[in-house]
């Protein structure tokens, strides 16, 4: 009897006769002990021979399973060719802020602010809403976020996307827009942006405690009852919002309890959980990505359960299998407040670290067009997770993808300097 197992099936021990078996690209994953995992290395040498009858029950457990179909995996591999020719963008609008959080990555407000002027921001969606009646798309995406508040930079904010709906209404297309917002907002922003947009992101750290102690704002003063003020807003009116909670590694024994405060006082579509990134002004400080933070993200898994809300962390997206980790491999359209094109929203200046790999595209000599650096796009469509090298053979490589780009090239480089 031959039987053909999946190309990648991995075995990860637990403790003492116990294992996980995880398929990936069949989305499979149950417990095994030792003697079910010898017969599965077993299998992988293509024949049984002597089939016993607790063979056979076992053969029938795993076809259960759909584990011994007889189908090729598809690799969840999708990659971009030619020019770039997208319907979303997202405008970098400032690298101003209203906060000074400790773990800014972008250190918003320790340097000169810069401002994209409204010619900048249309000619971008101009150039995306040409491309959807191009290629006969029914909408566009308008995305508002930076190396600093977007809020703060009201009027064109606010202009740009009142022009995008504009046009995008003479064309017969829908405009979707979103914003990346630190929720330090004032009532008349809160009353537009529940009218205009689709949905934003919210960074609130849970408990205020946790949340004060490193996003305050400029004069020093705790930000937590302003967040807290317009995600009660935005909750009053159904407003759908996701939030962002970093955590240091100070703040991993409150993370449950902070899931728990934020899924009894408010009604989030979705909560992200991020250990704060050692890049901006984080640079040095110690590492919340150990092992305490993946136990805490457990025990508040099991917190955010009991209210029926979904908690996300972007290494452990299990119930998604992709080769990208983010728009960086994709021709993220991202345009800096000076009008050039990047793949990532941490480099989001033409000055940051690394702006030279994330930055491949600027403002045309044909009026309204965009020269793309297609070298350099073609080598962010690399850094897909089939690429990485340091993935190879790792259990999570589908859904992680890699991790972010731009971290890992800031902390490869910090530990070079050591």
């Amino acid at each position: 009897m031959t039987i053909t197992l999946p190309t990648e099936i991995y075995v990860i021990p637990l403790e003492t006769n116990r294992f996980l078996v995880y398929v990936p690209l069949r989305q499979i994953a149950f417990v095994a002990n030792s003697r079910l995992v010898n017969f599965l290395a077993d299998l992988q040498s293509g024949i049984i021979n002597d089939k016993t009858d607790n063979d056979d029950s076992t053969v029938k457990f795993l076809e259960g399973l759909g584990l011994l179909e007889p189908k090729a995996d598809i690799l969840p591999i999708i990659s971009c060719k030619g020019k770039p020719q997208p319907v979303s963008v997202t405008l970098l609008l400032t690298t101003a802020c209203n906060l000074r959080c400790s773990y800014c990555y972008a250190s918003a407000g320790d340097t000169a602010p810069k401002f994209m002027p409204f010619e900048i921001a249309k000619q971008g969606i101009d150039f995306v809403i040409r491309n959807a009646v191009k290629k006969g798309e029914k909408q566009i995406e308008v995305n508002y976020h930076g190396g600093g508040e977007p809020s703060v930079h009201w009027d064109v904010l606010t202009s740009s996307f009142e022009y995008s709906q504009c046009e995008s209404k003479k064309r017969g297309l829908e405009v979707i827009g979103s914003m990346a917002t630190n929720g330090v907002l004032q009532k008349s922003q809160i009353d537009w942006l529940i009218k205009n947009f689709q949905g934003v992101s919210v960074s609130f750290d849970g408990l205020p405690s946790a949340h004060d102690k490193y996003r305050k704002t400029a004069s020093g003063i705790g930000s937590s009852s302003k967040v807290i003020d317009s995600l009660k807003k935005f909750d009053d009116a159904d407003f759908p919002y996701g939030i962002r909670m970093t955590i240091t590694p100070d703040h991993i024994p409150m993370m449950a309890d902070s899931i728990e405060y934020v899924c009894s006082h408010f009604h989030p579509q979705r909560i992200q959980l991020e250990p704060a990134y050692q890049t901006g002004r984080w640079s040095g400080a110690p590492s919340a990505e150990t092992k305490a933070f993946i136990a805490g993200f457990r025990e508040a898994l099991g917190r955010a359960k009991k209210y029926g809300h979904e908690l996300f962390f972007s290494a452990a997206r299990l119930g998604l299998l992709t080769n990208h980790f983010c728009g960086v491999s994709q021709d993220s359209f991202v345009i800096s407040s000076e009008g050039n094109i990047t793949a990532c929203y941490e480099a989001f200046s033409e000055t940051t670290d690394w702006s030279d790999i994330f930055f491949y595209g600027k403002p045309g000599t044909k009026k309204g067009s965009y020269d793309f650096d297609m070298k350099k796009l073609n080598k962010l469509r690399k850094l897909s997770v089939e690429n990485r090298k340091y993935c190879t053979g790792c259990f999570a490589r589908w859904n992680c993808a890699g991790d972010c780009s731009y971290k890992s090239l800031s902390i490869e480089n910090s530990q070079k300097l050591q």
